[in-house]
């Protein structure tokens, strides 16, 4: 995440409380990611970091919107024009999407192997997971040889390390000790 992360939290924590109320929680998460992809055009970057009016910009980017933004969504955007806060919507995004999968009680779960894992493997590692975690796991697998063997296995502060390549290092450290 960016130096955005701290001021984009309210406004994401504001936006999910409002779609959870008002069960909107897809339509607020469709409009968000395409809000946020809007502000990284580089034509509308230069807008937001210019020296434009606050109602003329926010007037600007919830044009570029369009239809996209709903009336709340509008409303949103002139807030954060307000307070120049666009530049945000890229980690407000983020936040949202965080703030929903601990809703949905979700979690995404990185996992490093050295070997490509098979379906059974992925399969265990899901069930062992899900239990340990009390959720609901969506797992991202990515190959690294440089483990040599064993697994890493990251879920939000969570970090399991089963590799040999870390084993390894910590004998080594001891070894040195």
């Amino acid at each position: 995440m960016s130096e955005w992360t701290t001021i984009a939290r309210p406004y994401a924590k504001a936006a999910f409380d409002f779609a959870v109320e008002s069960k909107t929680i897809a339509q607020w998460q469709e409009m968000l990611v395409f809000a946020a992809e809007v502000s990284q055009n580089d034509t509308v970057k230069n807008l937001l970091t210019g020296s434009l009016a606050v109602e003329k910009l926010a007037e600007i980017f919830n044009g570029v919107c369009g239809e996209q933004l709903d009336q709340q969504g509008q409303n949103l955007m002139k807030v954060l024009a307000e307070n120049r806060r666009l530049q945000a919507l890229p980690d407000i995004s983020i936040l949202f999407n965080k703030f929903k999968s601990d809703f949905d009680k979700e979690i995404d779960v990185d996992i490093t192997s050295a070997v490509k894992l098979t379906k059974q493997q992925q399969t265990d590692i899901s069930k062992s997971l899900e239990t340990r975690l009390a959720r609901k796991v969506k797992l991202n697998c990515s190959v690294d040889p440089e483990l040599i063997a064993g697994v890493l296995i990251k879920a939000g502060d969570t970090v399991i390390d089963g590799s040999l390549r870390s084993k390894l290092n910590r004998l080594s450290d001891a070894l040195q000790a």
